[in-house]
């Protein structure tokens, strides 16, 4: 029996659990005991914070792990690659962890490997904003969050500080990136990579909260992007990928097609999208079990994607914004599309980061489906 390491014991991480249970591995879970569902469908958890690569690595060693990773977790991917390279086992090399996991490190990647991405500059503490060049508005994020932590979008240089300052206590480093807003079209793209060979799985349309916090509320597969403009997408991925040395496993790339036609890369995660993107949704939409090729991957095995359905798919979020679905959720029964869905807060809120969501619904479909 394969012994599998997941770094991450939140719902996010659940369905790699389950999918690796099924699949006749033997798990071993490390995460932070609150909010760890995953403690209770692993074979063994340790209650141990994710960051903490050392104490991970020695036990992955005395239990002679066959393989680690996770999913939607870029803080996890640091540990993943470390714990990786030191065993001999498959990952993305951890001397490029940092510009896949930094935003800073990414977008200055980008531009020496000529990605088109936003201009930017590095906010550490204490340091002065030059923003020479810069007009408003701009966003403000951590370098090294995901969930639209701590992001948030300014029009004024008054409101700068105040943006930096929320960003910065979001931050593990400490550090802030501002850079140039782009007006457009919110997308992602999932891919998986073998070897340095990368596949593209799916398209994403997404909608979001728009300004100040950008927080998704809805994601959709397949893309309603033409044909010509989706290949433009590839390629510029494709790019980005080899750029940041992304090699193995799935990657979870963050794209705008801005008004007047052009593609910026805004961010790209060396791990699977979370949301419900690469867990469900892509196997919902094409047939792949995306889950499956990240345990195998994990392993050193690696089975070209097949995408041998097409299908339309997709997830709503609940929160103050869009109570309607609230109604929804609880009759999911005249909904013959709705394949999963939950109410995880009675409580509805204006959402500020995607912890702040309070339910969902995940849907498959042969037509085009809209809810509203």
């Amino acid at each position: 029996m394969k012994k599998l390491a997941v770094i991450g014991g939140s719902y996010l991480q659940l369905p790699l659990v389950e999918k690796a249970k099924e699949l006749g591995c033997e798990v071993h879970c490390f995460a932070w005991l609150d909010g760890a569902v995953c403690k209770n469908s692993a074979d063994y958890f340790y209650p141990l914070s994710i960051l903490e690569k050392e104490e991970i690595l020695n036990i992955c060693r005395e239990v002679g792990i066959d393989g680690i990773t996770t999913i939607a977790s870029d803080v996890a991917v640091v540990t993943v690659n470390y714990v990786a390279d030191a065993l001999g086992l498959v990952a993305n090399s951890v001397f490029y962890t940092a510009v896949t996991t930094d935003k800073y490190r990414m977008r200055s990647c980008f531009a020496e490997y000529g990605i088109p991405s936003p201009r930017f500059i590095l906010s550490a503490p204490e340091q002065q904003h030059e923003l020479d060049g810069f007009t408003y508005p701009l966003i403000v994020k951590p370098t090294d969050r995901s969930g639209s932590l701590g992001v948030g979008k300014v029009e004024t240089r008054e409101e700068l500080q105040e943006a930096v300052e929320r960003a910065r206590r979001e931050a593990f480093s400490g550090e802030v990136i501002i850079e140039e807003f782009i007006e457009g079209r919110e997308i992602s793209v999932e891919a998986i990579s073998w070897q340095g060979k990368h596949y593209v799985l799916a398209i994403t349309d997404k909608v979001t909260t728009g300004a100040p916090f950008f927080v998704e509320l809805e994601h959709h597969q397949p893309s309603s992007l033409s044909m010509e403009i989706q290949e433009e997408v590839k390629d510029i991925v494709y790019r980005a990928l080899s750029a940041l040395h992304i090699e193995f496993g799935a990657s979870h790339s963050e794209l705008k097609i801005e008004t007047g036609g052009g593609i910026r890369v805004v961010e790209i995660g060396a791990r699977m999208g979370g949301d419900f993107i690469g867990s469900d949704l892509v196997h919902l939409s094409t047939g792949y079990d995306f889950l499956k090729g990240v345990v195998e991957v994990a392993l050193g095995n690696f089975t070209e994607p097949a995408l041998k359905e097409q299908h339309y798919a997709g997830v709503y979020f609940l929160s103050r914004e869009t109570a309607y679905l609230k109604d929804i959720i609880e009759q999911t029964n005249n909904y013959p599309e709705i394949v999963k869905a939950e109410i995880t807060d009675p409580v509805l809120r204006n959402i500020e980061c995607s912890k702040d969501r309070s339910g969902y619904l995940i849907y498959k479909s042969n037509t085009k489906f809209k809810l509203k």
